[in-house]
C-alpha cells in the first residue's frame, strides 16, 4: 500500500493539472492520496470545489481514494481555525497546515494554532517542533508529517524523535510539485527509516496511521486500489 497526504497541482505552485497528478498517482500504484494546494481566505472555496470535481471523476474512473483537501499556507496564525473552518465547510475532506519548516518564514505560533483547530487533520513539515506541541498532537489526534521535500525534510529526525516520546501519529508525504517528486514504496520506506524509525515503526507510520486517518475520515479502501 502507498499512501501520500500531501500534494500540489497548478491550481497552486505545482506543475500538474489535478486530474493528471491523479493519473499519475494511480499508476505509480498510489492506494489513497491528498491533493492539499496551498490555500488561504482568497481562494480557499473556489480551490476545493475545484478539486473535487476531478477527485471524484479519478475515483469512479480508477479506484484509488482521492482526498479534495488544502494546505493553509503562511496564514497568520490567528487566522488559521478561521481559514481551515472555511476550507471544510466548503467540503474539504483533508485540511494540512503549512508547519514552521527552517526552510521558510513561517509565522511562529503557526504549529500551535494549527494543532490546537478542530477542523485541522495534520501538520505538515513542522520542523524543529516541540515537545510540548508533540504532546498537543497526540491529545488532539493530530498526525505529524516526515516530509520527502528537500529542505523540509531537514528536520524529520528531530520530529520523529518528538512524536516518538509524545506517542503522536507521524504519516510520510511527498509534498510532491512535479511528477518526479511523488513516492514509491521504496522512497516512502528510506524517509521513515532515514528519520531513525526502527522497521516496525515504519510499518505503522507507512501503513497502520494511513488507514487509520481514512478510517476517521470515513473513506475506505476499495478493491483493486493502487493497481
Amino acid at each position: 500500500m502507498l499512501f501520500d497526504f500531501q500534494t500540489h497541482t497548478f491550481l497552486s505552485d505545482g506543475v500538474l493539472s489535478p486530474i493528471e497528478l491523479l493519473r499519475r498517482c494511480h499508476v505509480s500504484g498510489y492506494t489513497a492520496m491528498a491533493i492539499t494546494d496551498h490555500a488561504s481566505p482568497a481562494n480557499v472555496q473556489s480551490l476545493v470545489e475545484s478539486l473535487a470535481r476531478d477527485c471524484r471523476e479519478a475515483e469512479a474512473a480508477w479506484g484509488m481514494v482521492t482526498l479534495a483537501g488544502v494546505e493553509i499556507t503562511h496564514v497568520p496564525p490567528a487566522a488559521i481555525d478561521r481559514v481551515a473552518r472555511m476550507a471544510s465547510e466548503a467540503g474539504a475532506e483533508f485540511i494540512a497546515v503549512h508547519g514552521e519548516t527552517i526552510a521558510e518564514p513561517v509565522a511562529a505560533g503557526t504549529n500551535r494554532a494549527a494543532l490546537e483547530s478542530d477542523y485541522v487533520h495534520a501538520l505538515v513539515h513542522p520542523g524543529l517542533l516541540s515537545p510540548e506541541l508533540g504532546h498537543v498532537a497526540r491529545e488532539n489526534g493530530k498526525y505529524i508529517e516526515l516530509s520527502a521535500r528537500r529542505g523540509h525534510s531537514l528536520t524529520n529526525g528531530h520530529v520523529a524523535n518528538v512524536c516518538r516520546e509524545a506517542g503522536a501519529k507521524l504519516l510520510v508525504n511527498s509534498d510532491a510539485h512535479e511528477p518526479g517528486d511523488l513516492l514509491t514504496e521504496a522512497l516512502a520506506r528510506r524517509v521513515a527509516r532515514g528519520a531513525g524509525l526502527d522497521a516496525d515503526e515504519t510499518e505503522t507510520v507507512l501503513v497502520d496511521n494511513p488507514l487509520e486517518l481514512l478510517a476517521r475520515l470515513g473513506r475506505t479502501i476499495t478493491e483493486g486500489a493502487g493497481a
